[in-house]
């Protein structure tokens, strides 16, 4: 498991070094505009591109020993259409209807080209649905949309996605491994290590004040693929089950941010897909969070949500109707808390303040920006 763990590593770190002077000469790359995003000068978009190169190679090699061939497959063309359409974005700001119409199709692929459908959520509230019936296709849909989106939502402060889906696939790896799944384990080790090599390069830290690449839109994506697919092959296969109730556990950040954040905008007249600061690591940076306090804080988030609800299953400290009602609750708690982005911004900044290191004196937080768009390229 390791050598899978750093043989992907080790191309994505050459990925990313051979693909940053291409980037520059092709112009791939994200152009300051002052008020939307903080980098200093053109950044690559590539890193989503440089995670794949890494991850196909060692993927492909090591998990298709007893591994569905058909279905990372199919993964694979959803992916590639992720990623063409993402740069296409980056690099021309389509309009969100095409990325959605992408995503659709992305979904479509792995439904019937790797036949992967939710038949069945498992025990909620005292419930057991054992079917969806016809509205398998449409959910599946759904979730699969819903996740890629949730993790486009998230990719907006340098080493944020990456130290989040570091973290999360990690989980969903431990949890093939466990079932009984290590092909689909290996798919996963493979990606950790890619995303790794990615966030060298793109967490800030002493030394690099300012990322080298960004995941960019077809990264987000791509990677928002890969845990939905995952997510579906743990739930969904009778002979590795892992209940549909862990499933949102692993990622808490972003799908109570997308959630909230999506419920928030359609309350106030405006479309869902409206660019905005009100994303939990925009009401961080307000309250005077760095961009490496706010990755590492919430990658520590996601490994604790997540390690808490696999213990809690394992040792029945919590049955599945509590989790879900946790998970409901927890959504409904940071709705609430940013529905005014003020009192959230008080809150993390009162948060800061308390931190061991830091002085009373910064409890109170700094003035908010006004209102701009999501950096989702411009700072991951």
């Amino acid at each position: 498991m390791l050598v899978v763990f750093l043989s992907a590593f080790v191309l994505g770190v050459i990925a990313v070094l051979a693909l940053l002077p291409l980037a520059r000469r092709l112009h791939w790359v994200d152009h300051p505009d002052g008020a939307r995003k903080d980098h200093r000068a053109p950044t690559p978009v590539v890193g989503g591109l440089a995670i794949a190169l890494a991850v196909v190679p060692v993927a492909l090699i090591f998990s298709l020993d007893g591994g569905d061939l058909r279905a990372v497959l199919a993964l694979l063309s959803a992916g590639l259409l992720m990623l063409v359409v993402g740069l296409a974005d980056d690099l021309h700001d389509l309009d969100w209807r095409w990325r959605i119409s992408a995503q659709f199709v992305a979904a479509l692929i792995l439904i019937y080209g790797g036949q992967l459908a939710v038949n069945q959520v498992g025990t909620v509230f005292g419930y057991a649905v054992t079917s969806l019936g016809w509205l398998s296709v449409p959910f599946t849909v759904f979730v699969i949309v819903a996740l890629i989106n949730a993790l486009n939502m998230a990719d907006g402060v340098d080493g944020l996605s990456g130290g989040v889906v570091l973290v999360c696939v990690s989980m969903f790896a431990a949890a093939a491994f466990y079932s009984g799944d290590p092909a689909l384990g290996m798919v996963l080790l493979a990606t950790a290590g890619a995303v790794l090599a990615f966030a060298a390069f793109n967490l800030r830290r002493p030394g690099m004040g300012q990322a080298k690449l960004f995941l960019g839109n077809g990264g987000s994506a791509l990677l928002g693929l890969v845990i939905a697919w995952a997510s579906l092959r743990l739930s969904q296969n009778p002979a590795h089950p892992v209940t549909a109730v862990l499933l949102p556990w692993l990622l808490v950040p972003p799908v109570v941010d997308a959630v909230a954040l999506t419920i928030r905008r359609v309350l106030k007249g405006r479309s869902p897909f409206a660019a905005d600061r009100d994303h939990m690591h925009h009401l961080m940076l307000d309250a005077g969070f760095t961009p490496s306090a706010i990755a590492l804080a919430l990658s520590l988030v996601t490994l604790v949500c997540g390690g808490a609800a696999a213990l809690a299953l394992r040792y029945d400290w919590l049955g599945h109707s509590a989790l879900v009602a946790a998970y409901v609750v927890m959504t409904i708690a940071w709705f609430l808390l940013s529905y005014r982005r003020e009192r959230a911004v008080t809150c993390f900044a009162a948060l800061r303040g308390c931190l061991p290191g830091v002085a009373k004196e910064h409890c109170t937080p700094p003035r908010s920006h006004a209102h701009g768009h999501d950096t989702t390229v411009s700072a991951d």
